[in-house]
């Protein structure tokens, strides 16, 4: 039995629907510009391979938990996606196999401190201080999953009003080549969740907003942004 020198903190978790046990998070990847609109928003209007960045699993707000505002940033955003939870993994997966690694999805918000990364860019610099911080990644309960990946409507609103929408269908890279590209980089493996990019419409939130997000047929996601 191995002994540690610390007490190991607990593993991250996301509740899955219609189930008592949880699912272990292991790592969190995120796919950077996949629908065709919000590269545009971003800079960008072309195919490129899907880029990533990752995201510490202790990250996650498990849902009806609120997500406190983040320090060091004035221009915290808001990003609407699907996230793909895995429970197969592997490394150089074809992909026509990649949809057979899925356990299920969720309704994830990738929260991004803005400003800080922006300066990052500007210095050629890497984002995990604008991306990878503490409670960056609400989520929503995992919904197990058979057949056909969704296709259908993500939005986000803040204090009622709309400010993303889109169809999962538009996505400039699909699920299957998403996590086939993942494998390339990485040893995927069961517990990893993967966010699949956002539509257009990011920008700001601030302490004592109402976020909701949903994706069709996945779920939703309901938090508070706290101070």
């Amino acid at each position: 039995m191995t002994s540690y020198v610390l007490p190991p903190e607990a593993p991250a978790s996301v509740p899955v629907e219609g189930e008592t046990a949880v699912f272990p998070v292991r790592r969190i990847l995120c796919v950077g510009r996949n629908y065709a609109a919000h590269r545009r928003e971003m800079g960008g209007d072309d195919r490129d391979p899907p880029f990533f960045f990752a995201k510490p699993a202790d990250a996650v707000v498990p849902p009806g938990e609120a997500v406190p505002y983040p320090p060091r940033t004035t221009d915290l955003h808001h990003e609407i996606e699907l996230v793909v939870a895995l429970k197969g993994g592997g490394s150089d997966v074809p992909v026509e196999q990649a949809l057979g690694l899925v356990y299920g999805y969720a309704v994830g918000v990738d929260l991004t401190r803005r400003d800080l990364q922006n300066a990052a860019k500007g210095k050629g610099h890497p984002w995990d201080a604008a991306k990878g911080f503490d409670a960056s990644a609400p989520i929503s309960a995992i919904r197990k999953w058979d057949g056909a990946p969704p296709q259908g409507r993500i939005a986000l609103s803040v204090n009622g009003q709309l400010r993303q929408e889109g169809q999962v269908a538009d996505m400039i890279w699909n699920l299957a080549e998403v996590i086939a590209e993942a494998s390339k980089l990485w040893t995927l493996a069961p517990g990893d969740l993967i966010f699949t990019g956002t539509p257009e419409g990011v920008g700001p939130i601030v302490p004592g907003d109402v976020v909701e997000g949903e994706v069709e047929g996945v779920g939703q996601l309901k938090f508070t942004v706290s101070a």
